[in-house]
Order: C-alpha cells, then structure tokens, then sequence
C-alpha cells in the first residue's frame, strides 16, 4: 500500500499478531544488521559533539523545578477554595497537576531549552484567576525571576525563569470538582462543553502523549528525533513563528517514519525520513492515525468541508481530537526552501549511507550571505532595552507576512528569512538606544525581460504601516520605536563594529556571463504625486486595474539607487520620515498615490485558519485605513489564493504617520559574450 494512502485507520491489533501503527501498512519490517548499530552508534557520536544532551544533573534539576511548580500550584488551589468559601470537603480533595509536554516530554529538549507545564484545575475556578493571583504568588517567590503574563495571545501563558529554567505554564479548566493524581486527558469525553480557550490548552499535551504511543519504539524515536531537530535548525528550517516548521511538526514527520520501518535503529530512520520526504508529494497530508470528529464544536481540519483548509499547501496533522494542521504557517517560498533542504538532506544520507561521508556533513550550516544576490534588511529599534523586548517579539512573528508580500510580487519567485536575528547599530547620540536586524535573501524572476526594474516601494511601506497600527492597537507603541527596511545587494552587506567600523561579509567574484551593476545617487528627500492617466502596476494574480502605485522614471540606459534608502516608520507619537528601498522594476504606475494600510493580525494559530482562498489579500493586509498626509492608499481587493491566518482587524493609530518617500529603481542588464 502506497505511503501516501490514508483510508486505512488504525485499529487493534489482531490476536497473535504483533501491533500495527499507523494509518498504512508498514514499508520494511526488516531487523537491524550490523552496518546499521555501527552506523547509530556514529550518529550517537555526532550529536555528542554537538552537545544535544543534557547530563544527569540537569536532568535532574528539571525534574525538580516541574515538582516544586506543581505543589504551588496544588497550594494555590487551596488558598483559592478558601478564599471562595467551597466547602472544606471539596478543598482538601481539590488536587491539582502540572504535566511538561512538547519537547521535554516527548525526552529530545536540548540544553537551556525552556519546558512547556499544563497546569490543569477544577471547573469551578476563573481562567483569571490563574493570571492575576498565582502571577502574584509565582512573582512573590525568591527562585522566580523575569515573570510575565501575557494573556493577549492564541493561547495565553506565564513566563518564567525558575532557578534558572526557562518554564512556558499555561492553564485548563476540566468539569471535575476536584483534580485525581490519575488524571486521564486522553479521553475524548474531557473536551465537551469546553471552552475553546481550554480546548487549546489541552491540546499540546494531549497530542505529546499521543505521539508516543504511536510509534512502536520510543528510544529510536527519540535519538531520530533528536538528530532531525539538530538538522533543521543548523540549516535555518526551525521556526513555526517563520513559516518553516516547529517542533511539533517535525516530531510528527518523525513519527510517521517510525511507523513505516518500526524494527529501524535511529541511522536507518533518519536515511529512510530524508527519502520519505524528499519524494513526498505535497499537499497530501501526513497524519499518524486517523481522528474522527467528535462533533464538540471544535475547530477540526477537514478540508473536505472547510474551504481555507484546502488552502494548507503542506498539512501535517496533529493525531489528537481536535485535529489540527500544525504547519499553517507555511508559505509557497518556505516550502520550496524546506523541500529543497529534504532534498540535499537526501544526497547527504545516502553518502553516509555508502560510507563516502560521515554524519558530520548532514549538520553542515550553509553561508545565508553568500546564497543569494538580493537582500531586504529589516531593522526594529527601540530607545531603550524594557520597549525592545515587546517591540521585536511583536515585530519578529509577523515577518512572515512581509514574506508572504514580496513572494506574492510577480518578479519575485522566492523570499527567505534568515531565522537568526542580529543586532544592529546603536541609535545616533542614544546611549541606551538599541536595534535588531533580520535579513530577507529574495530571488528574482528575471526570465520577464532582459531589462527589469521592480519597485518594491508599496510592499515594504504596507508591513511598516502595519507594525506601527499593530504596536498601537496592543498599546506598546512608545516614542523612539521605529521599523526601516532596506534593499541590500550582497556585495554591500557589512555589518557595524562596537568601533563603528563597518566590516563586508561578502567579497564579490567575478562573474563571465552576466553582470548586475548598480550605481547609487542620493534622491530628493520629497516625492511628486504619481502622475494621473498611468496604466496600473501587474503583480501575480491581480487584475491589472486593481493595483496602484507610485511613479518611477523609467531610464532604459542606467540604473539608479537611492543611497542609503530604506522604508522606515516610527508610531504617531513622534512622526517620523518613511524612506523607501524599493527592488527593481519597469512596472507602469496607477494614477493613484500610496497610502499606509491597516495591518490584519495573525488569528488563531490552529489549523481553524481564518483566510479563504477567494476572497483575502494574498499579502494578509486589510487596506482600509484613513489616508496620511503624504501616503495614499491602494485599495487592494483579496486574491484565490492560500494565504496567512488573519483576526479581527485592529484600530488603525490614531494619528497618522508622516511619510517621506525615496524611490529606487534596480536594472538588471544580461550582457552575451
């Protein structure tokens, strides 16, 4: 049966045969030979070096710190029955759990990585009360540090470092009086009349638990896990919050493997996963059995009734009731960039396999400078350190939808986000004033024409002008936050020295065929309106009327470039200027102006996705905000296409932001020999 069939549903095994896992018969139940444990034990060796495991000690810690939270936690409850005059029998009775899940109890958490706690309660307690009165017992204790509570979020948590752990503790409520010590969330049955908040909650440990016992040998899943982990994040394909794949995701690819060769030590699953995955063909989804819908007015991923399901271009499926895509935040640029990966993954494995290589050259980093000739510098600043920290979370987990813009850009065929972020110059005569910086490598389509100009000025000022209404409308907005991005070609990426020394990462070669030549002059530091009876910019899959822009001389015999431009807003408490680094293109300009837009957050980050495929802007933007003095605004209509997930719309600021705008235009010119 083929590997990507799915009509088959686990059921229990037969008598006197040994259990099968998974939704398909397996592929090889073949039983390790010798090559394979010298293999495993060169694998086990590898990820040593790479200081993946932690030692006993450690372990040990952890343990420790999960037992001290959760006799808070069962000491909190009492206090609060008390405080709400339930009767004394209830009280002593009310019990109380902490469950870790994710990575730490799946056992393949690295060193330093923080551990995700369920704290479950009984029916009769408030969800605010955990955020307000076990905050303010948590924060009373010595061995807590750096605590916060953000309840503005899909799924709301306490943070918190606890004798040096980082600990993610998030609450549910269960219709119980009174909490057992042998607690069953695996039952269906605890998810009815839920809440959906809660329903979230239970989610991730309910799916943890599911995983392991869905595949038929936990240690050889573990040390395969481990080693795909280790993979993914040295070659930059390790973040959900980015649009590539989290934690969850990969474990349940993992997984799915594990069930296919159940008798494969952990070499041979992590070859066969490379394999797999580098011939799976995409959008069929990847589940490890199948969940039936309980009919709990939940959200369940079925894109036989749900339209935006169909929309998930790479769906791998959580194995819990309500299922749900874990990878929905997966874009058509990221996942070309991950089965990119899968493939040279698969090259690598079978020259391990051949003993050509060892397993060192799987965990090779590749130079994110060198890999591509066009780069979008995005930069976040802040005055000081306490407005940064929210300031660039805010920032980093909407980078996505920037990605989403510029991949949507007809001359654009792919845009990847580097997932490490760096930190960026100081503020000018700010002593405290600090910045980070991500850089976005985009590859063009320039098979169009020989000679191209794209003009990137409307995508880069429409994720500015929705950071700042976003910062306002979660009232973190303060004077001194600010968001510039910039077009940066790779033989001018330098970064800023503590000296002030600027140091170029990229020493250019010199190339036969085809020479990309740009030459800088500064621009006015003002813009004319665009001219009236212009035809309108094309972009993929808009009709051509629908997409204004501003106008661009058009010189057929030079390129020029602002220096030093870059699109930059700060929030409308202090106006600032918007500069603009726009990419390259001939596209002909509207008869309207630009305006700044109204950003559309992420929604509910399950796989209950808000987009539909006909009527959402393909770059997740609502533009429906009031114009500003020097920024008109496009009026944009939604495209049939996959896109992010999206909530209600936010207010737009409350005073508009003062724009300036420089326009760039980049030729790309292919000389013969």
């Amino acid at each position: 049966m083929s590997i990507f069939s799915s009509t088959k549903s686990q059921g229990p095994p037969t008598p006197g045969f040994p259990k099968r896992y998974g939704i398909t018969d397996p592929i090889s139940e073949d039983l390790p030979n010798q090559a394979d444990l010298i293999q495993t034990r060169k694998l086990t060796d590898c990820l040593k070096s790479y200081g993946v495991f932690e030692d006993d000690l450690e372990l040990q810690h952890r343990e420790k710190v999960v037992k001290k939270l959760e006799l808070l936690f069962k000491e909190w409850l009492k206090e609060t029955c008390e405080e709400t005059n339930v009767p004394e029998l209830v009280t002593e009775k009310v019990g109380g759990k902490v469950l870790p899940f994710g990575s730490y109890h799946l056992g393949v958490h690295s060193k330093g990585a923080d551990i995700d706690a369920l704290c479950v309660g009984p029916g009769f307690l408030e969800r605010k009360d955990f955020f307000t009165s076990f905050y303010e017992k948590l924060k009373a204790q010595e061995e807590v540090k750096g605590i916060r509570a953000i309840e503005e979020t899909y799924v709301p948590v306490i943070k918190l470092n606890y004798e040096g752990i980082e600990l993610d503790l998030i609450f549910a409520q269960v219709a119980l009086k009174s909490i057992p010590e042998n607690l069953n969330l695996l039952d269906d049955k605890m998810l009815q009349n839920i809440d959906k908040c809660c329903a979230r909650s239970l989610n991730g440990y309910r799916v943890t638990e599911e995983i392991l016992s869905l595949v038929p040998n936990i240690y050889n899943f573990r040390l395969a896990l481990r080693a795909i982990k280790l993979w993914a994040k040295r070659r930059n394909i390790y973040s959900n919050m980015l649009g590539f794949l989290g934690g969850i995701s990969w474990a349940i690819l993992v997984a799915r493997i594990c069930q296919l060769y159940p008798n494969a030590t952990a070499s041979t699953l992590v070859i066969k996963f490379f394999k797999v995955y580098s011939l799976w063909v995409w959008p069929i989804p990847v589940r490890l059995r199948i969940v039936e819908d309980c009919y709990y007015n939940l959200p369940f991923w079925d894109p036989r009734i749900n339209l935006s399901d169909r929309c998930h271009i790479m769906p791998i499926i959580t194995p819990a009731y309500p299922q749900q895509n874990t990878s929905f935040n997966v874009t058509p640029s990221t996942l070309t960039i991950i089965t990119e990966e899968m493939e040279q993954g698969h090259v690598v494995a079978q020259e391990i396999q051949q003993e050509k290589a060892d397993w060192s050259k799987l965990f090779e980093m590749p130079n994110f400078f060198e890999k591509y000739q066009h780069y979008i510098l995005l930069q976040a600043a802040s005055a000081t350190e306490r407005q940064h920290l929210e300031w660039v979370g805010l920032v980093e987990s909407k980078i996505r939808l920037l990605v989403g813009i510029l991949e949507r850009n007809m001359y654009i065929s792919l845009a990847h986000v580097n997932l490490q972020p760096f930190p960026g110059p100081r503020k000018a005569n700010k002593r405290d004033g600090v910045s980070t910086m991500w850089l976005i490598g985009l590859v063009l389509n320039t098979e169009v024409s020989k000679k191209l100009k794209i003009d990137l000025t409307s995508d880069l000022l429409s994720f500015t002008d929705s950071m700042c209404c976003l910062a306002e409308g979660f009232k973190i907005l303060e004077e001194g936050m600010t968001i510039s991005a910039k077009y940066v070609k790779r033989e001018n990426l330098s970064w800023e020295m503590p000296n002030g020394e600027h140091k170029r990462v990229f020493s250019p070669k010199p190339e036969a065929a085809v020479s990309h030549h740009i030459s800088a002059t500064v621009a006015p530091s003002h813009t004319p309106p665009a001219s009236a009876g212009q035809p309108s910019t094309q972009r993929k899959g808009w009709p051509q009327s629908e997409i204004p822009a501003r106008t661009t001389k058009v010189d057929e015999d030079s390129v020029s470039v602002t220096k030093d431009s870059s699109v930059h807003a700060s929030g409308p408490s202090k106006p600032t200027s918007l500069s603009v680094i726009p990419q390259a293109t001939k596209r002909p300009r509207s008869p309207h102006s630009e305006t700044s837009s109204k950003f559309k957050p992420d929604e509910e980050a399950t796989q209950k996705t808000k987009h539909t495929c006909s009527e959402e802007s393909p770059t997740g933007i609502s533009l429906s905000k009031g114009p500003s003095p020097s920024v008109s605004q496009p009026s944009n209509k939604r495209e049939s296409q996959p896109t992010v997930e999206l909530s209600d719309p936010l207010p737009g600021p409350t005073m508009p932001v003062t724009t300036v705008k420089h326009q760039i235009k980049l030729q790309l010119i292919s000389r013969r020999k």
